[in-house]
């Protein structure tokens, strides 16, 4: 008789997710016309995405006269703002799923990510390398 199945305890959060986006906080002005498909998306679109997202705390203020944002916070302590203005409702979506999935650290820029001798990938170039002439 085969012996039972003995699976690993998982140790140190190995094996389990934790979501980095705790909170969106949704900006809009009442009377904009850019904010006319945040108003649409807020409608729509908004309710099952909280539902699908428990996980995610949703926030809806209106803000007068102003153009409507999507801000995102995060469990690292910062926040990333996303201005949306005369935006449709599909690609307010497409916003929301970034700051959702975003960790909200920034992106490194490298100014010259390969450190060598030689700027060339080939090398110096020198005569010696090549064939020879004939003229």
């Amino acid at each position: 008789m085969p012996a039972p199945m003995v699976h690993p305890v998982l140790k140190n959060g190995v094996g389990a997710f934790i979501p980095q986006c705790r909170r969106l906080v949704f900006h809009y002005c009442e009377r904009s016309g850019s904010s006319r498909g945040m108003i649409e998306y807020l409608k729509k679109d908004l309710i099952q995405f909280a539902k699908e997202h428990p996980h995610v705390e949703v926030i809806v203020t209106p803000r007068p006269s102003k153009h409507p944002v999507i801000r995102g916070l995060y469990l690292n302590g910062k926040d990333k703002v996303v201005c949306v203005r005369n935006m449709e409702p599909t690609d307010i979506a497409g916003k929301v799923a970034l700051l959702k999935e975003s960790s909200g650290n920034r992106m490194k820029v490298f100014k010259k990510p390969v450190i060598s001798t030689t700027e060339s990938v080939r090398g110096i170039w020198s005569p010696f390398h090549a064939a020879p002439h004939k003229i």
